[in-house]
């Protein structure tokens, strides 16, 4: 079976639209929703959900904004402990499209792949709705992380993912130490360095039409300078 984990805060405009689509794929997916206390009533239109779709839609509910690395962490360990072989991160604004769930678990289950990346640049730049200027900041941000860690993945801040279970099991035996944008690129450095198999599956990335982004300059801040650090630890770490 295969689980989607979708961190939420005030996303009272997206979730029921998520949901429903969702379970309308042409294959079975079960989600969890890692919610950080939204104010907007997010949770409460996820458990009206959950009476329709039981044992297939999940609720977590933790206090606060705790960051997004730490709840795809929370949702990763729950769904190995539940037993999920597969495992997704995916945003809750659309802007990663559903529908590419099923060529991203195709990506593991049929071709073998240990991590499967949406990727918004690997056939050139696949941005719908981003002003030039971001297009460009994530673009060569993503080159930047390539230069100094040797990846060649073209997508490394991608947060559309999918995940064998053995492989995060692997992944997770040390935490990862970021949790805001670095978190995206230090967990498939970590993959990559352990030798896992990655694909990158191209994607239509497709900004927010509804609710507020999260983004923001600290965010980008923690990435550039966390790249550097990340890579001089690696150094030290055994890969095996």
């Amino acid at each position: 079976m295969r689980l989607v984990v979708i961190p939420t805060y005030n996303e009272r405009e997206n979730i029921e639209l998520m949901i429903r689509k969702v379970f309308s794929l042409p294959e079975e997916f079960h989600v969890l929703i890692v919610d950080d206390g939204s104010p907007d009533g997010t949770a409460d239109i996820v458990r009206k959900y959950m009476e329709i779709h039981k044992d297939k839609l999940f609720l977590e509910e933790r206090k606060g904004k705790l960051g997004l690395g730490t709840a795809y962490l929370h949702g990763f360990k729950w769904g190995i402990e539940k037993g999920y072989p597969f495992l997704f991160e995916m945003d809750c604004d659309f802007s990663h499209n559903p529908d590419d769930l099923i060529p991203l678990y195709r990506a593991c289950k049929d071709d073998g792949y240990d991590l499967a990346i949406g990727s918004r640049y690997a056939t050139g730049v696949n941005v719908v709705n981003w002003p030039m200027s971001r297009v460009l900041m994530s673009y060569y941000a993503s080159a930047y992380v390539r230069f100094i860690t040797g990846m060649t993945i073209r997508d490394t801040t991608a947060g559309f993912k999918c995940y064998k279970a053995t492989t995060l099991q692997k992944v997770l035996q040390n935490a990862p130490r970021f949790v805001g944008y670095a978190f995206q690129i230090e967990m498939k450095f970590k993959t990559w360095k352990y030798g896992f198999k990655i694909k990158e599956v191209p994607i239509i990335f497709t900004d927010r039409t509804r609710g507020e982004s999260k983004m923001s300059g600290k965010i980008f801040k923690e990435a550039i300078f966390g790249v550097i650090e990340m890579k001089v630890r690696s150094w030290f770490q055994q890969w095996n």
